[in-house]
């Protein structure tokens, strides 16, 4: 059973759709110039690589879309971790059906694959500590609710899902305003009281400032270990801090050693790689 995820993701079908279209455009020529209509085949989508598994729901609502009467079996829900030659789904149907939708239904479940997998890794990097692994707002236009769902997949968390919902002040923000205690003071005044208010503080100067100020959370960016670990101390739990700024795997253990709450790391959606999947079909009868 493979749970559906547009009740999660808005918009969905239509992103599905849009995907086809660009595919597909006036028909796939090749197969329909090639396959008997009547051919019905089966085909199985193998995993190459070890990797944990997302967007099985997403090859099934694709298939939906192109014909309601090709078969969808997962055996393994999203968030599993798969050796490398695992069947994860077998697909039953139209040979036409299955070969016209196999590379936009691929080129999902190996882009949200490759991200949880990338997720889970930062994960265990960090697992000996209190810290979470968070996802920023670098993802591919149009498919952010599906990268960060790819994100949670893999164990990771969301930040803010776009500029509408918390307050970020950035340098650039800072600037323009003045100081982070004038951006602070004006945004207080005009916020909602349910929303987050985030500053991102370069230096432990600011860092002090903006503990002053009553930030919520405070952004630690680009900074070293040991500026974290007085930042750790300068705040004595008073603001939620968020390390952020070019964490690698390699350096992700280490800072979150520090103390501190979040490491938000571009790098899940932003350099993710694909996992090497493919959609191997055999001809029925």
């Amino acid at each position: 059973m493979i749970e559906p995820l547009d009740q999660y993701i808005p918009g969905l079908h239509d992103t599905l759709r849009n995907a086809l279209m660009e595919d597909i455009g006036t028909g796939d020529i090749t197969t329909l110039c090639t396959i008997p209509k009547d051919r019905t085949a089966s085909a199985m989508v193998n995993v190459r690589t070890e990797a944990v598994i997302a967007g099985l729901p997403i090859v099934q609502q694709i298939y939906h879309q192109i014909d309601a009467g090709v078969t969808c079996t997962a055996h393994f829900i999203d968030g599993s971790h798969v050796e490398a030659g695992s069947t994860v789904m077998t697909i039953e149907g139209s040979a036409r059906s299955i070969l016209t939708g196999e590379r936009v239904a691929l080129n999902f479940l190996q882009r949200l694959s490759g991200i949880a997998t990338l997720t889970q890794q930062y994960v265990k990097c960090i697992d000996h500590t209190n810290a979470k692994i968070v996802d920023t707002r670098k993802t591919t236009p149009g498919l952010r609710l599906l990268e960060k769902y790819a994100v949670r997949i893999g164990g990771g968390h969301s930040h803010r899902m776009g500029l509408y919902d918390a307050v970020l002040i950035k340098d650039n923000h800072i600037s323009v305003s003045g100081s982070i205690t004038a951006a602070i003071k004006t945004a207080r005044a005009n916020m909602s009281h349910t929303m987050t208010l985030t500053v991102e503080c370069d230096s432990l100067k600011q860092v002090e400032e903006a503990l002053y100020a009553r930030a919520d959370i405070i952004l630690l960016d680009n900074m070293s270990c040991e500026q974290l670990q007085v930042a750790v101390r300068l705040n004595n739990r008073r603001a939620v801090l968020e390390a952020s700024g070019g964490i690698t795997l390699e350096t992700a253990g280490k800072i979150a050693e520090t103390g501190v709450d979040i490491l938000s790391v571009g790098a899940l959606t932003h350099s993710a790689k694909s996992i090497d999947i493919a959609l191997d079909i055999s001809i029925n009868g």
